[in-house]
């Protein structure tokens, strides 16, 4: 993997570890982070520190991969897709000064081999998302999902094994 840092009018690549034959589009923002061989990030995607994308993932546009996201190989991730890691989410301390990072706990989510995630799908953190599973459009996920098991709603349910 290589190291680069780009910082334009179209995208703002910082200290992200870059593999070989990645496809990044337009306005994509990600500092920080490791993008493996193969992988095709979208347009107006946004990637934050500590996260990996494992290779020949196909990463859609305006998805937000946040802090402590893991996404294995061949992982689809379709449009629009959050992912949240804070499970208390504030904007201030007790004392009423902005949080800052040794305010919170980052929580790590899991997307593992071959899963697929639908358009417009939130990711609640401290989340494994199964080999082979796919994640239906629109979806809240707030607990693991097994491999080779489709989910879809808000909650997400089990809806079928994939065949």
């Amino acid at each position: 993997m290589i190291k680069v840092n780009i910082n334009n009018d179209k995208q703002c690549l910082v200290d992200v570890k870059l593999g070989k034959d990645v496809k990044i589009f337009n306005f994509v923002n990600a500092y920080r982070c490791s993008i493996d061989d193969g992988a095709k990030i979208g347009a107006f995607v946004e990637i934050q520190k500590g996260s990996t994308i494992g290779k020949n993932c196909k990463i859609s546009s305006h998805s937000f991969i946040c802090e402590g996201v893991h996404i294995a190989d061949n992982v689809f991730i379709g449009h629009n897709v959050t992912f949240i890691n804070d499970k208390f989410p504030r904007a201030t301390t007790d004392e009423g000064l902005l949080q800052t990072e040794d305010n919170w706990e980052c929580i790590k989510t899991f997307v593992e081999e071959g899963a697929s995630i639908g358009s417009g799908a939130t990711i609640l953190g401290g989340i494994r998302i199964g080999k082979k599973s796919i994640i239906g459009a629109g979806s809240v996920v707030v607990h693991n999902v097994e491999e080779n098991t489709i989910v879809a709603g808000n909650p997400a349910r089990f809806i079928r094994i994939v065949d």
